[in-house]
């Protein structure tokens, strides 16, 4: 994947549009709201509860500080720099059902300690976390596609939240098709 902005269109009148790294998505066949899921530069967390109509659950399954095994073109970090990474399920609060998984790199030095602190907490998803201390962000979206799994066939989309300009976390959100038909 590229670091470059990533200059995509929601609509295209062929339909395909292909991500950063090759991936041709056909628009056309996606169910309109994960269409704008997977678009989106705004947080997935109201989306699905307006969506669903049930309070959304960010759920912690793993959490830690640790270092890069290799540089981040994306961060723009080199390897072993200090983050948080995090792995997180959005499920239903009433129903459980799981509606996304999300995987973040979170790059230390760029967030302040509250920030960390409360990331680390668990107690909400990042982009709440962020729009609740009133923030300025910016999100580029790098790439989507398709993934095969072995249970479900899920699209999944990877961006960078800039805080004051500077790539500060990489998101990788995973839908599960067959909840949005």
């Amino acid at each position: 994947m590229s670091s470059q902005v990533f200059n995509y269109k929601a609509y295209d009148p062929n339909g395909v549009i292909v991500s950063p790294s090759g991936n041709a998505v056909d628009f056309r066949k996606i169910p309109p709201f994960l269409r704008t899921l997977l678009v989106t530069d705004g947080t997935v967390t109201k989306s699905l509860e307006a969506y669903f109509w049930e309070p959304i659950a960010v759920i912690t399954e793993r959490q830690e500080r640790t270092r890069l095994a290799e540089a981040s073109p994306l961060l723009k970090v080199a390897e072993a720099e200090p983050v948080i990474v995090r792995d997180v399920r959005l499920q239903g609060a009433t129903s459980e059902q799981v509606y996304t998984r999300a995987s973040s790199i979170l790059v230390i030095k760029a967030l302040s300690e509250s920030i960390s602190e409360q990331i680390l907490a668990g107690t909400m998803g990042i982009g709440e976390l962020l729009r609740s201390k009133g923030m300025s962000t910016y999100r580029e979206i790098m790439d989507f596609g398709y993934c095969s799994q072995a249970t479900e066939d899920t699209l999944y989309r990877t961006y960078v939240i800039n805080l004051e300009d500077q790539p500060a976390i990489q998101i990788t959100e995973r839908f599960p098709c067959h909840l949005y038909q």
